[in-house]
Order: structure tokens, then C-alpha cells, then sequence
């Protein structure tokens, strides 16, 4: 049995681009960046961001790129992939993506009890789009 599964919260580094395949399938991409902060060699506390690539298909991809901008908080779920490709000297260049199965709005509009947050999750053959409350967050 084998398992591949990231989970990322983090803002967005950039405005979501929706783009169509040639069949019609949205296509989103976008950047997603986590903090952490780690002790340097000399025992200074420093900060480290870690950026993620983001794909999203389907339903959930126009969501996305109705709903998300720069710099909004997000909860992904999702399968980590190598993707290959050749820069322009033809040289082999991979990159680690995050193909998004879930992805949750954190923090965006506002409610009686405060912050609201907005999921979209991919099932195999439909994609939904339902409020949660602060307990259905799982952190």
C-alpha cells in the first residue's frame, strides 16, 4: 500500500490564474506560502517561507479564481507530484506541484460569530461548496 498526501495552510503569493485545456477542463494555478520559524547556527530565530505550486481542476478551479487573491489565507489538501520539463537550454528541470484534491477559504468574509470559512472538496465525479464553522476546521 503506498500514500501521498500534503496538507498546506498558508497565503496565497499571487492572484489565482484560470486557464482552459483545450477540452474545456479550468485549470487553476497558483502559489501558496508556509512560515516556520527555526533557530539559525547562531541562535538567532529566523524566519523561513516555503512556496508551494498549486493546481486545482474542474468547478473547484473557477472557484478559486472567483474567490481567492493575493496574500488570503487557505487549507490544502492534496497529492504531491514531480513534474518534468526542459528549460531553454534543454536541459532536464523538475518541480515539486501540489494537485489539489480539498481546499478551504480561511478567514475571508465575516459572520455573527466572527470569521467565516468557505470549503470546496473534489469527489470523484462532483466538486461542492459549503460553509464550516470554527469547530469543522481541523487545527
Amino acid at each position: 500500500m503506498s500514500f501521498n498526501k500534503i496538507i498546506l495552510v498558508g497565503n496565497l503569493g499571487r492572484d489565482p490564474e484560470l486557464r482552459y485545456t483545450p477540452q474545456g477542463t479550468p485549470v487553476c494555478n497558483f502559489t501558496v506560502a508556509t512560515n516556520e520559524k527555526r533557530k539559525d547556527r547562531s541562535g538567532e530565530m529566523q524566519d523561513v517561507t516555503t512556496w508551494f505550486r498549486v493546481t486545482l481542476w474542474g468547478r473547484q478551479a473557477e472557484t478559486a479564481s472567483q474567490f481567492l487573491t493575493k496574500g488570503r489565507s487557505v487549507y490544502v489538501e492534496g497529492r504531491l507530484r514531480v513534474e518534468e520539463w526542459q528549460d531553454r537550454d534543454g536541459k532536464q528541470r523538475y518541480t515539486l506541484e501540489v494537485h489539489a484534491t480539498d481546499l478551504q477559504f480561511l478567514g475571508g468574509g465575516r459572520s455573527e460569530e466572527g470569521q467565516t470559512q468557505t470549503s470546496v472538496r473534489s469527489a470523484p465525479s462532483e466538486t461542492t461548496t459549503e460553509d464550516l464553522s470554527d469547530d469543522d476546521i481541523p487545527f
